[in-house]
This record gives C-alpha cells, sequence and structure tokens, in this order.
C-alpha cells in the first residue's frame, strides 16, 4: 500500500501503523495523488506519528508528528493542508508539531552512566522543547508575548499573548491548542489577544 510512505522510515508506527496514523496517510496520500497544486510540495513529506486527543466540550484534535527536518515543508502548505485534513476528519482540529527530543541534562559526578562525550545543543534542552512545541501548535500565527503567572498554591499558569491580526481564523481553535499542550508537557497555558491599545 503506497500511503504507508507517508509514514517515517525511522518511524516505529511504519511496522504497525494505528488505524489513525493509517488513515492519515492514506489521506495525504489522496491529496498528492488527486490535487495538483499540492503534488510536488507533499510527495517528499512524511509524518512519524498522530495521536489524537480529547480538547473537551465533545471535541478532538489530531496531532499528527513530523520530523524536524521537514517541518519547514509542511509550513509551505500547513493552511491548506489543515483545512483539507479537517475536511476528511470532520468534527477535529488538525495540529502539525515536529518530533523533537529532550536530552538529559548533563550529570556532574565522574561515574555518571551517560557518557555525553558532545556538549547537550541548546534546542535539545526541556524549555527550548517546549517553546518549540508551542510555537509549532499555533503556526502561521505569531506569539507576540509570554507571561507566566504563579497563584498562590505555587501552581503556574503560561499566558501566551497571539498576533491579533490572525484572531478571526483562530479564535475557535485556541481550546484545542491548550489542551493538546497540556497533554504533550503538562504544562497549563492560557491564550489570548492583546486587548486593543495595550501596551506590552
Amino acid at each position: 500500500m503506497a500511503a504507508v510512505n507517508k509514514i517515517a522510515l525511522n518511524s516505529p508506527s511504519r511496522q504497525s501503523p494505528s488505524e489513525l496514523e493509517t488513515a492519515i496517510a492514506g489521506a495525504l496520500f489522496d491529496l498528492e495523488s488527486n490535487t495538483q497544486d499540492l503534488k510536488a510540495t507533499l510527495r517528499p513529506l512524511q509524518f512519524t506519528s498522530a495521536r489524537e486527543v480529547e480538547v473537551g466540550h465533545g471535541k478532538k484534535a489530531i496531532v499528527i508528528f513530523v520530523p524536524v527536518p521537514l517541518l519547514q515543508g509542511f509550513h509551505k502548505i500547513q493552511q491548506r493542508l489543515t483545512r483539507e485534513l479537517e475536511k476528511k476528519f470532520s468534527d477535529r482540529h488538525v495540529l502539525f508539531v515536529a518530533q523533537r527530543r529532550i536530552l538529559p541534562r548533563p550529570k556532574r559526578s565522574v561515574n555518571s552512566r551517560s557518557n555525553q562525550t558532545q556538549k547537550r545543543p541548546r534546542s535539545r534542552t526541556l524549555t527550548a522543547v517546549h517553546d518549540s512545541i508551542l510555537t509549532d501548535l499555533v503556526y502561521p500565527v505569531e506569539i507576540v508575548g509570554k507571561r507566566i503567572r504563579t497563584k498562590e498554591d505555587g501552581s503556574k499558569t503560561l499566558k501566551v499573548i497571539l498576533d491579533e491580526k490572525e484572531k478571526g481564523g483562530v479564535d475557535h481553535r485556541l481550546d484545542a491548542y491548550g489542551e493538546v499542550y497540556r497533554r504533550l508537557t503538562g504544562r497549563n497555558v492560557a491564550f489570548e489577544f492583546p486587548q486593543s491599545g495595550a501596551e506590552y
């Protein structure tokens, strides 16, 4: 089945894809075969896995994980691709997130088990990966500000301010963004748009 080629070779899902991953692979293959203007851009693109997340109010979101090197390719056609996939998977939001790895903090002791010969790249730290996930989720909307609000009980909520120009297009997706981010990172996030005239 040619649709399986849309799942990346090094992905564990390639051997035994779930029902959802098979459906997404099929949908991407159909779009590549039947839509002339997407054909060239879609051909090299693959995804590593997919997950369905409950986002409340009886709605679900499909999170499609893509290899980091292919993320730019997905960004080129992301708005169109999201629209097409949401038609096929009605009643569900479709979100694309790069599959990143978090490397553990290097140990200081001499006899620690992990012999990391290389310095850990900044992009593999927990904070950098969580920031990148946030950016991927809201793409193509730009993040114009962030604040961390700490409550009295010590719980933290990240407030993310999005670019007002995109408000009409993503207003209905904010709950999905927040819930998916919480599921992936364990952190609470609240999205909002700047009040007109407010200075940041």
